[in-house]
């Protein structure tokens, strides 16, 4: 199965690991505990293909941002906004972070997942949200 197989769809995998982050995320681990994010069929760090699906955890803190204020074409989210790296421990996500400036947001604040649709593109759009 290839990227260009034209009859696998190219978000396999991916759209039901969206559909579930917003109720109850998880990642996969291979047997050695090493952690990634689906679709994967094998481990990026030991190369193990004996793979199970993970609980993720409901809250993530902050490792990294940055605010946006040239939003890319087509886009579909209005600048400003910021993205952000969440460290969920044995794995990271990257996305929005709802209804936050900058100046609101500091490395290490908590947050949870969620999945919502682009109103520019259809696709799902992963942002975080804090309590």
């Amino acid at each position: 199965m290839s990227d260009s197989d034209p009859e696998v769809p190219a978000n396999t995998g991916y759209d039901e690991w969206a559909d579930a982050l917003g109720e109850e995320g998880y990642y996969v681990e291979c047997a050695n505990g090493h952690g990634s994010l689906p679709p994967r069929r094998v481990c990026p760090e030991c190369g193990s293909t004996d793979l199970s699906e993970a609980p993720l955890p409901t809250t993530g803190e902050i490792a990294t941002f940055s605010e946006v204020h040239v939003a890319p074409s087509g886009f579909g989210v209005e600048p400003p906004y910021v993205t952000a790296v969440v460290d969920f421990g044995p794995v990271r996500i990257t996305g929005i972070v709802a209804d936050a400036a900058g100046d609101a947001v500091a490395i290490g604040d908590e947050v949870r997942p969620d999945v919502e649709p682009n109103g520019a593109t259809g696709n799902r759009l992963i942002v975080f949200r804090s309590d």
